[in-house]
């Protein structure tokens, strides 16, 4: 892969919530990078409502990447878990791993009506797949099938926030698992690390539309956030041996690279 090496997440294109109204708009994202990760969830392959529409925005993207003679990786996400690869990208022989994030749990999504109520529906899924608490390979094709098979029946009806919070809370225990998602995501995420990639140093995700980063036993979890609100959309960037990540300047036309939050230094 070509340098620098910027990675972004969830843009969720043609989402009646995203805030990508215009493919354009993502140019000053995109410009001046050698290769552009997008780490999942970047188009809604199986939101009905939001396809058709999706559709054209991601071949719109993809003109927009080669304009801008930009190599492209995209990794599967919970939304569209069709691309291929295995789903995942390791870089830094190995010590900075690149998953969308919906891996990390055992339902993918723990906060989704379809997976608060199909518990045995997922133990069989997980039965399907015995190798899956060793073998990432094996995991990430588990993640895939959980993706397709409990795939969200209902979408948010509304952009503003009372609608969206309301949409976030009811049932209850939906938005106390998505607290819980936000708060164990560092932890869980270095507990991933451990099992599937114990080389990896650092960890990128996005999946929670909850950005940060923390240190867990030793390793670097990165969470890249979101286009949807209320989530904020970050970066980062791997280039010679810094990995930078920093806050996206968002506005309808355009959106920009912002400030640089923090800058890390890998002896390679």
């Amino acid at each position: 892969m070509k340098q620098p090496i910027r990675i972004l997440s969830d843009l969720h294109l043609g989402h009646k919530v995203s805030r990508i109204e215009q493919v354009p708009a993502l140019r000053g994202l995109i410009a001046g990078a050698g290769t552009v990760i997008f780490n999942g969830d970047t188009w809604q392959e199986l939101a009905r409502p939001f396809r058709e529409r999706s559709t054209v925005m991601l071949e719109e993207l993809h003109k927009l990447c080669e304009e801008e003679g930009v190599e492209t990786v995209f990794l599967s996400g919970n939304h569209d878990p069709g691309w291929p690869g295995p789903g995942w990208v390791e870089i830094a022989d190995g010590r900075i791993v690149i998953t969308h994030g919906d891996a990390l749990y055992y339902s993918g999504s723990p906060w989704k009506r379809e997976t608060l109520t199909a518990g045995e529906r997922l133990a069989e899924l997980w039965r399907r797949h015995p190798a899956a608490g060793s073998s990432a390979d094996e995991r990430l094709r588990l993640t895939r099938e959980i993706a397709r098979e409990l795939s969200s029946v209902e979408y948010p009806t509304g952009r503003h926030f009372i609608q969206r919070a309301w949409d976030a809370v009811m049932p209850p225990k939906r938005a106390l698992k998505m607290i819980e998602a936000w708060l164990t995501q560092g932890t869980v995420g270095a507990r991933f690390c451990e099992r599937y990639f114990p080389k990896a140093e650092i960890l990128l995700i996005g999946h929670f539309h909850h950005q940060g980063c923390w240190v867990r036993n030793g390793r670097l979890v990165i969470n890249t956030g979101s286009f949807c609100s209320p989530g904020r959309a970050h970066w980062a960037e791997w280039n010679d041996g810094w990995l930078t990540r920093g806050v996206i300047d968002e506005s309808p036309t355009e959106c920009r690279i912002g400030r640089t939050l923090n800058v890390w230094r890998l002896q390679i």
